[in-house]
């Protein structure tokens, strides 16, 4: 599904090149629950940046789906970010004026859906937020504004979703319940899924677990057994954070 070759990017302080990843070649396949561990400055939010194609790289080539989206001008960069990626984000990234279910229909109204209430309220539900469709980001625990984001990303059906420190703002039990739902949504709909974060108890939910330091991958292992919950028991409860 995914297929990152020799990908390297260069920022310029002033005339002095930096860089920020040296030569990263990384396959994902379809229905992975990936996560990126590293440093700060270890290059995760870059290649992040780069697999959402919000950033391209200075080098290399980066494939999604057999498409070569390096090469993609920015037009054609944002319909594959439109069609193909979710994002989750640490700061939940909501309007603070609108309620839960416009915040839930805003892809979709820039895709010209026409029944993007029905869908939004599909997507609210299916995380445990029927009852607070209405409400605004004000009147939302972290939990649920972190929910109102992951089903602003579920409900334009992407195949993959990036999460950019999804649980960084929440207390950790909350966190885990959030992380939860990322292993359900990964076990039961077959989502593809890479996460980056700092926390090994919460890349520890994922099935496979990739090292960053200076812009390089050190290590790339399989996790064989995946986190349930705090406890290490799996449960299936519906969400309550």
């Amino acid at each position: 599904m995914v297929k990152l070759t020799d990908i390297t990017k260069v920022y310029l302080a002033g005339d002095v090149p930096v860089p920020a990843l040296r030569g990263i070649n990384l396959g994902i396949q379809e229905g992975e629950f990936l996560a990126i561990m590293g440093p700060s400055g270890s290059g995760k939010s870059t290649l992040l940046n780069i697999l959402g194609c919000l950033d391209k790289p200075t080098s290399g080539t980066y494939e999604l789906d057999d498409l070569k989206v390096s090469a993609f001008d920015e037009d054609q960069l944002a319909v594959i970010r439109n069609r193909k990626v979710g994002f989750v984000f640490q700061s939940f990234n909501l309007l603070r004026r609108l309620p839960a279910v416009e915040q839930v229909e805003l892809p979709l109204l820039y895709r010209k859906v026409s029944d993007r209430r029905r869908l939004a309220l599909q997507a609210l539900s299916d995380l445990g937020l029927a009852e607070r469709v209405a409400h605004r980001p004000t009147q939302l625990s972290g939990g649920e504004q972190q929910r109102v984001g992951i089903a602003r990303c579920l409900v334009t059906n992407p195949s993959l979703i990036l999460a950019d420190e999804p649980t960084g703002a929440l207390d950790t039990a909350t966190g885990h319940e959030i992380m939860r739902i990322f292993q359900r949504l990964n076990g039961e709909r077959r989502i593809t899924i890479v996460l980056v974060t700092h926390e090994r108890e919460i890349a520890a939910y994922a099935r496979r677990i990739v090292h960053l330091q200076d812009g390089q991958i050190v290590s790339d292992e399989p996790n064989s057994s995946p986190d349930r919950s705090p406890g290490g028991d799996g449960g299936s409860e519906a969400p309550t954070a």
